[in-house]
């Protein structure tokens, strides 16, 4: 994706070396980044409002990730947070999302999905959902035409098929759940008791894989779907 903007990013992570590696990689990626080392520095700095996304170690000295993004979103601080964690299980993730983090990105993890998970915040955050082509690793959704492609490549979707894509573009690198999907795609407020959410997720999988050496549509078991990023070539 090509970036035309600098976004501005917060990182909060206490652990030298790992600080010092995600600062080379968002500087590589052209993003402006301010670091600190402790949860209450993190905390002062999040509430200034100069960040367009905020980038959360979970475990923290002071102040943990989790107090910090719910004294944000207390205080009304909108800004996107992604938070990492060594702690990757779904139970950790859902804690995480439930006090107001946005993404959840377990450790370790591969540098051009940390890029294209802040990407993705930003993008949401400033309303570029909105336009005509939305790009999330090698994938592409031309909601005009009602198009979908990897890695160039055309995906024939069914009209609903690609309703489900669109939705799970605009929310690229979260977890949506069965519910998003039932109100957001099917436009139902109840759960019908069917596996239509699990029919059709499974009919997207399979023409969105079938063919390329990775998977972009993962599983988060007890939790829903998330989309990942994955370069132009296939790769991690």
């Amino acid at each position: 994706m090509a970036q035309t903007d600098r976004i501005s990013v917060l990182l909060v992570e206490d652990d030298v070396a790992a600080r010092a590696t995600i600062l080379e990689i968002l500087a590589g990626a052209g993003m402006a980044v301010e670091d600190v080392g402790d949860g209450a520095a993190g905390l002062h700095r999040a509430g200034s409002g100069d960040h367009d996304v905020i980038i959360l170690d979970r475990m923290l000295p002071q102040l943990s990730g989790i107090e910090i993004v719910t004294k944000m979103r207390m205080a009304g601080v909108g800004a996107p947070v992604l938070m990492l964690s060594a702690l990757g299980r779904s139970e950790h993730r859902v804690e995480g999302l439930e006090s107001g983090v946005d993404d959840y990105l377990a450790k370790p993890f591969e540098p051009e999905e940390l890029v294209a998970r802040v990407r993705a915040l930003w993008r949401r955050a400033s309303s570029r959902s909105h336009e005509p082509v939305l790009l999330f690793g090698d994938l592409e959704c031309h909601v005009k035409a009602r198009t979908a492609f990897r890695q160039g490549r055309h995906l024939a979707l069914s009209p609903k098929e690609f309703d489900l894509f669109r939705y799970l573009m605009d929310h690229a690198g979260e977890v949506v759940t069965r519910e998003m999907l039932l109100r957001h795609v099917w436009k139902l407020s109840f759960d019908p008791q069917t596996n239509v959410v699990d029919v059709n997720v499974g009919r997207l999988r399979r023409k969105l894989e079938e063919g390329f050496d990775t998977p972009v549509l993962e599983t988060v078991w007890g939790t829903g779907y998330r989309l990942i990023a994955r370069n132009a070539r296939g790769g991690g």
